[in-house]
Protein backbone atom coordinates (compact mmCIF):
# COMPACT_ATOMS: atom_id res chain seq x y z
CA UNK A 1 0.00 0.00 0.00
CA UNK A 2 2.77 2.50 0.82
CA UNK A 3 5.21 3.20 -2.01
CA UNK A 4 7.58 5.38 0.01
CA UNK A 5 7.78 7.50 3.15
CA UNK A 6 9.55 10.80 3.65
CA UNK A 7 10.25 12.55 6.92
CA UNK A 8 11.69 15.96 7.63
CA UNK A 9 14.59 16.12 10.04
CA UNK A 10 16.58 18.87 11.72
CA UNK A 11 19.94 17.60 10.37
CA UNK A 12 19.90 15.40 7.25
CA UNK A 13 23.51 14.22 7.62
CA UNK A 14 23.07 13.25 11.29
CA UNK A 15 19.75 11.52 10.54
CA UNK A 16 21.27 9.57 7.64
CA UNK A 17 24.08 8.43 9.95
CA UNK A 18 21.54 7.37 12.61
CA UNK A 19 19.47 5.29 10.19
CA UNK A 20 22.39 3.67 8.35
CA UNK A 21 24.18 2.86 11.61
CA UNK A 22 21.26 1.62 13.66
CA UNK A 23 19.44 -0.20 10.83
CA UNK A 24 22.38 -1.70 8.93
CA UNK A 25 21.32 -5.17 10.12
CA UNK A 26 18.12 -4.90 8.09
CA UNK A 27 20.02 -3.68 5.05
CA UNK A 28 19.10 0.01 5.20
CA UNK A 29 21.58 2.03 3.18
CA UNK A 30 21.82 5.37 1.45
CA UNK A 31 20.91 5.02 -2.22
CA UNK A 32 20.84 8.61 -3.44
CA UNK A 33 21.72 12.08 -2.17
CA UNK A 34 20.26 15.07 -3.99
CA UNK A 35 21.68 18.50 -3.15
CA UNK A 36 18.87 20.84 -2.13
CA UNK A 37 20.52 23.91 -0.58
CA UNK A 38 21.08 24.52 2.22
CA UNK A 39 21.13 20.74 2.77
CA UNK A 40 20.20 17.67 0.75
CA UNK A 41 17.54 15.02 0.36
CA UNK A 42 18.62 11.44 1.07
CA UNK A 43 16.83 8.43 -0.37
CA UNK A 44 17.37 5.16 1.46
CA UNK A 45 16.64 1.61 0.44
CA UNK A 46 16.57 -1.63 2.40
CA UNK A 47 16.70 -4.14 -0.45
CA UNK A 48 19.44 -4.74 -2.98
CA UNK A 49 18.62 -3.02 -6.24
CA UNK A 50 15.37 -1.56 -4.94
CA UNK A 51 14.08 1.95 -5.37
CA UNK A 52 14.53 4.38 -2.46
CA UNK A 53 11.49 4.00 -0.22
CA UNK A 54 12.53 6.00 2.85
CA UNK A 55 13.47 9.65 2.38
CA UNK A 56 15.05 12.24 4.67
CA UNK A 57 14.78 15.96 3.94
CA UNK A 58 15.58 19.17 5.77
CA UNK A 59 12.83 20.38 8.07
CA UNK A 60 12.41 22.80 10.91
CA UNK A 61 14.99 22.69 13.70
CA UNK A 62 12.48 21.18 16.14
CA UNK A 63 9.79 18.56 15.50
CA UNK A 64 6.52 18.94 17.35
CA UNK A 65 4.89 15.63 16.46
CA UNK A 66 6.19 12.13 16.86
CA UNK A 67 6.28 9.95 13.76
CA UNK A 68 6.26 6.16 14.07
CA UNK A 69 7.94 4.15 11.34
CA UNK A 70 8.51 0.38 11.38
CA UNK A 71 11.08 -1.43 9.26
CA UNK A 72 10.80 -5.15 8.47
CA UNK A 73 13.54 -7.45 9.75
CA UNK A 74 14.25 -10.86 8.20
CA UNK A 75 14.57 -12.56 11.58
CA UNK A 76 15.02 -12.06 15.33
CA UNK A 77 18.80 -11.96 14.98
CA UNK A 78 18.49 -8.85 12.82
CA UNK A 79 16.22 -7.19 15.41
CA UNK A 80 18.81 -8.00 18.09
CA UNK A 81 21.61 -6.66 15.85
CA UNK A 82 19.73 -3.37 15.39
CA UNK A 83 19.46 -3.11 19.17
CA UNK A 84 23.18 -3.82 19.60
CA UNK A 85 24.13 -1.25 16.94
CA UNK A 86 21.92 1.40 18.55
CA UNK A 87 23.33 0.75 22.02
CA UNK A 88 26.87 0.74 20.62
CA UNK A 89 26.30 4.10 18.93
CA UNK A 90 24.74 5.60 22.06
CA UNK A 91 21.26 5.98 20.55
CA UNK A 92 18.17 5.94 22.76
CA UNK A 93 16.40 2.60 23.03
CA UNK A 94 12.72 2.96 23.88
CA UNK A 95 12.07 -0.78 24.24
CA UNK A 96 14.69 -3.52 24.05
CA UNK A 97 13.93 -6.46 21.75
CA UNK A 98 11.17 -8.73 22.97
CA UNK A 99 8.04 -10.48 21.80
CA UNK A 100 4.92 -8.32 21.92
CA UNK A 101 2.05 -10.83 22.28
CA UNK A 102 -0.47 -8.02 22.69
CA UNK A 103 0.04 -7.33 18.95
CA UNK A 104 0.08 -10.99 17.89
CA UNK A 105 2.09 -14.13 18.65
CA UNK A 106 5.53 -13.97 17.07
CA UNK A 107 5.65 -10.13 16.92
CA UNK A 108 9.27 -9.46 17.90
CA UNK A 109 10.52 -5.88 17.83
CA UNK A 110 12.90 -3.23 19.12
CA UNK A 111 11.92 0.44 19.40
CA UNK A 112 14.41 3.31 19.12
CA UNK A 113 14.18 7.10 19.36
CA UNK A 114 15.79 8.83 16.39
CA UNK A 115 17.63 12.13 16.67
CA UNK A 116 14.44 14.11 15.93
CA UNK A 117 12.37 12.32 18.58
CA UNK A 118 10.61 9.87 16.26
CA UNK A 119 9.70 6.31 17.27
CA UNK A 120 11.59 3.90 15.01
CA UNK A 121 10.67 0.21 15.17
CA UNK A 122 12.33 -2.83 13.62
CA UNK A 123 10.03 -5.87 13.62
CA UNK A 124 9.78 -9.46 12.48
CA UNK A 125 6.40 -11.23 12.33
CA UNK A 126 7.29 -14.86 13.09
Amino acid sequence: MIDHLGIQVADVDAAATFYTTALAAVGLREAVRIPVPPSSVVGMVSSAGGQPDFWLSQGAPAETREIHVAFVAPDRDAVDAVHAAAVGAGYEVLHAPREWPEYHPGYYAVFLRDLDGHNVEVVVHR
